[in-house]
């Protein structure tokens, strides 16, 4: 195991009122390199970011782990957070990585993984490869907008946002109509979704929050990709359990030498 540590940093993204610090850490090491996105409210200190730290220190990779503005120790207002914010942080972050990237997004993160890879190659480089556990692509429409009450929908459009109680956490969910309504830029469902790299999914079968029908859906939409998915049966939303560790690591390394 390495005895070097990952190193803290932080960037500035965007400028004036959306200006906000993005708090980084970013292990040295060779390629390809594991880059990791979060899920909605979760941070990279979970027990799945630092699996991929570790795997990384085994075997000397680099890895980048950061939070969303809002999210863990980076600046910003979660109320003020979207897709398109979030997007513009990972691209930000990503700027400072090098060489091949295998791009490991969970729940939301996979919605921002498929959208940053869809960037990457449209420059012409695309990503080494992806790994997207439990995905939401689209969740604002196919999974949050179906599941609130009449209620919730006044006050998402009187009030600007509903708080929805999480088994995840002591205080309930903010969602807003920002999010909302600029997830609707970003929609992916409905035309062929290209990455231009394999792509492995891991998805619980008893997962209340993404269902295993939304991972199916999103392997129906990919069409010019090597995908895997592997359904878990027994599996929770955040296969965050020690043999769902070893899956995710196991998967990794499937793309780390192929």
């Amino acid at each position: 195991m390495s005895i070097t540590q990952p190193q803290p940093f932080r960037i500035t993204v965007g400028e004036g009122e959306e200006s906000r610090e993005i708090a980084v850490e970013q292990r040295a090491g060779t390629g390809p390199g594991l880059f990791w996105l979060g899920g909605f409210r979760s941070d990279m200190m979970g027990s799945k970011a630092m699996a991929l730290d570790a795997l990384g220190a085994e075997r000397g990779l680099m890895v980048t782990r950061f939070d969303y503005s809002g999210h863990g120790v980076s600046g910003g207002d979660f109320d003020h957070g979207t897709i398109s914010r979030w997007l513009e942080e990972a691209e930000a972050v990503f700027a400072k990585t090098s060489g091949p990237q295998i791009i490991i997004g969970s729940s939301m993160g996979g919605w921002i993984a498929l959208l940053l890879a869809r960037r990457l190659l449209s420059r012409g480089t695309p990503a080494k490869g992806l790994v997207l556990i439990a995905p939401a692509p689209d969740m604002t429409h196919e999974l949050m907008l179906p599941s609130f009450t009449p209620a919730e929908h006044d006050s998402l459009q009187n009030l600007g946002y509903i708080d929805q109680p999480s088994e995840y956490s002591d205080t309930p969910y903010r969602i807003t109509r920002a999010l909302i309504e600029d997830g609707k830029q970003h929609l992916l469902f409905g035309s062929v979704i290209e990455t231009g790299c394999p792509v492995i999914i891991l998805q619980g079968g008893q997962d209340p929050d993404v269902p295993p029908a939304h991972a199916i859906k999103l392997v129906t939409h990919m069409l010019h990709d090597p995908v895997t998915l592997t359904l878990i049966p027994d599996g929770d939303h955040r296969l965050s359990r020690d043999e769902d560790l070893v899956r995710l690591r196991d998967a990794v390394l499937r793309l780390v030498t192929p």
